[in-house]
């Protein structure tokens, strides 16, 4: 009787671990396709932001062209903020994402309080654009 007690519980415990394996087996695969899944989607927009810099540099360059064609008037002023575009253009023509993060970290360690103030100056202004697109 004995003997018949512990077939059965050994054979009752075999299935439970099969189970457990198998479930676990289940969760690895769904985590490691959610990662794939994650690592596409952050690949993928990089790429997009990586495909727009060329055209951002492009219009950063034709308004600084135009800018240093407008004449005299204010002709300081734009001359120089005609020169910060173009450096801007050059930087962003210059850099892929990845550079220019660590860029915006390298800003943010070295100017925290400003970062701060420029972080809330910016999502105050997303708030309100979203708020006036519903």
């Amino acid at each position: 009787m004995n003997d018949q007690f512990n077939d059965n519980a050994v054979g009752r415990y075999g299935e439970g671990a099969g189970t457990a394996a198998r479930m676990q087996e289940e969760v690895e695969d769904r985590a490691s396709e959610v990662k794939q899944k994650v690592a596409d989607f952050g690949r993928k927009a990089a790429d997009r932001i990586d495909s727009q810099r060329q055209p951002i540099a492009d219009t950063l360059n034709r308004t600084a062209s135009t800018l240093h064609q407008q004449g005299d008037s204010a002709a300081n002023a734009a001359h120089a903020t005609a020169d910060k575009l173009q450096v801007a253009a050059d930087y962003v023509r210059g850099n892929d994402l990845k550079a220019m993060m660590g860029d915006v970290q390298d800003l943010a360690k070295r100017y925290p309080g400003q970062s701060l103030a420029a972080a809330a100056v910016v999502g105050f202004l997303l708030g309100r654009l979203f708020r006036s697109t519903d």
